[in-house]
């Protein structure tokens, strides 16, 4: 993965005056002991600034995280803390930041040994209100060192998404497919949250793709491509068109990205993109998001944005599916009733026509796209990655602008079952708790679209923070059946 940060987390230990320093400083050393321990990682720098009560003090622990590459802010009250220096750090921090607090050690050092870290981390959240700070707070933010390092390591996968995000470009190629207002993308949300937007129109991608006609590049590609298929490689006339098509977007990626780090594509893919390209992008799409560049499909920007999200969350390849049609009622009775506990209804397929990467399918063979030939010559509609998702724990996410610019999300945790759909294109069954109520209470009664990004494990936790960090006004989740949604009829 390399289109995602690495993060290196400042971890930097608060005292209040009328509290002994030497808690702090110990507790701080001994976080630092307890992470290296029990994560032998090295992405947390502990800073020897301890502030205090200085403003001063402030700056200087400012400057050395600064100075060390931190990119990430962990502020660690040993005792109670200073609100106000501790908040106005946060504040000028460029980044991510979390708070936590230590726990009380012992009953026998209740004397000079008591820090008030639980009442401290009051005041500070208090602070960090009236200053109109964000910060990460764990869901129990108090803790022996064991236990705050547990808590440091679980921001990680929240701060490289929230970093992540503040050095993206989104690079599109539209406009949206007509009947796809359901995609629809309004720009202001993603400056909200720091990205930023190259739009561009498919003409400009085909020009860019003819100009890499005769690339030299391209037989390199095209054995890595048969390397990959192997014996699923059924239509090899194709790999050349492919890998001219993929060398033009790696192309224009490192031509467009500007100052940002990293990027992420929203694709045109249809109705014209076959009959003027001679293919659908389905597959290349797959290697680009498997390389950590998420590519989506339907000039789904927010989709896009998604994928990267979970890129991020997951340090894993992830993909975007339409929430695409139910699970038959024999196919449930015979493969999936007594064999897993779920309802029919907490079932569903997730597709795609083929963008879903070659190592999240159990195996894979190049096709042509089925629904496009229904109205095309089939010729024109290769290029799809085909075959069924790989069994096994899912999170199930979005994060959207609505038309009229408000932001929400949803995360559901779930997994793909081992049943055969006996259908066509990149696709899984799908099982998550309460699937039916979520999909009304939440998809259908938010307006969210048909497209779902997946990530290959549970992350809901991580997700769920990182919305709620970049302001999400919804986040809806796949309610248990003792906890009826709003808009749920109490009479159904």
């Amino acid at each position: 993965m390399n289109n995602i940060p690495q993060v290196k987390i400042g971890l930097v230990a608060v005292s209040r005056d009328c509290f002994p320093a030497s808690l702090a400083i110990n507790r701080r050393k001994a976080l630092i002991d307890s992470y290296k321990k029990l994560y032998n990682d090295v992405d947390v720098y502990e800073c020897p600034v301890c502030i205090i009560e200085s403003e001063t003090q402030m700056v200087e622990a400012l400057e050395d995280i600064k100075k060390e590459g931190c990119n990430a802010l962990c502020v660690y009250l040993g005792n109670f803390g200073p609100e106000i220096s501790e908040t106005l750090l946060a504040k000028h921090f460029d980044g991510p930041v979390m708070f936590c607090a230590a726990a009380e050690e012992s009953q026998g050092d209740l004397q000079d040994g008591r820090g008030d870290a639980y009442c401290g981390m009051l005041n500070a959240s208090y602070n960090l209100k009236l200053r109109g700070v964000k910060a990460y707070i764990p869901e129990y933010p108090v803790g022996t060192a064991d236990e705050c390092a547990k808590m440091i390591n679980e921001f990680v996968p929240i701060a490289r998404a929230l970093v992540g995000l503040s050095d993206l470009k989104v690079i599109s190629f539209g406009p949206r497919p007509l009947n796809f207002l359901a995609c629809n993308a309004p720009i202001q949300q993603l400056y909200n949250l720091g990205v930023e937007i190259e739009e561009n129109s498919e003409l400009d991608l085909f020009e860019a793709f003819n100009k890499h006609k005769d690339d030299k590049r391209i037989p390199e590609v095209v054995a890595d491509m048969e390397k990959e298929l192997g014996k699923g490689n059924k239509k090899p006339e194709i790999l050349a068109k492919l890998a001219q098509y993929e060398l033009t977007l790696l192309d224009w990626v490192e031509e467009h990205r500007g100052y940002r780090k990293y990027v992420t594509i929203a694709g045109k893919c249809w109705p014209a993109f076959q009959t003027q390209f001679g293919f659908v992008p389905c597959y290349v799409n797959s290697r680009l998001t498997g390389r950590g560049i998420p590519v989506s499909c339907e000039v789904d920007i927010y989709g896009a944005l998604s994928e990267f999200i979970g890129t991020c969350v997951s340090n894993d390849v992830v993909t975007l599916l339409d929430i695409n049609n139910s699970v038959p009622a024999d196919m449930y009775e015979q493969s999936i009733k007594g064999k897993f506990d779920y309802k029919h209804t907490d079932t569903f397929m997730g597709f795609h026509c083929g963008n879903t990467c070659s190592s999240k399918l159990t195996e894979c063979t190049m096709k042509y796209q089925k629904i496009m030939a229904r109205n095309l010559p089939e010729e024109v509609t290769q290029g799809t990655l085909e075959g069924n998702i790989v069994p096994g724990d899912i999170t199930f996410y979005r994060l959207q602008s609505t038309a009229d610019n408000h932001l929400k999300a949803y995360v559901a945790q779930g997994e793909v079952l081992p049943t055969d759909t006996m259908s066509f294109g990149g696709i899984g069954v799908f099982a998550i708790p309460e699937m039916g109520r979520f999909y009304r209470h939440i998809l259908i009664q938010h307006n969210f679209p048909h497209h779902g990004a997946v990530a290959f494990g549970h992350y809901g936790k991580a997700l769920f923070e990182v919305f709620k960090y970049v302001g999400a006004e919804v986040i809806g989740y796949n309610q248990p059946a003792s906890l009826p949604y709003p808009t749920e009829n109490p009479f159904k």
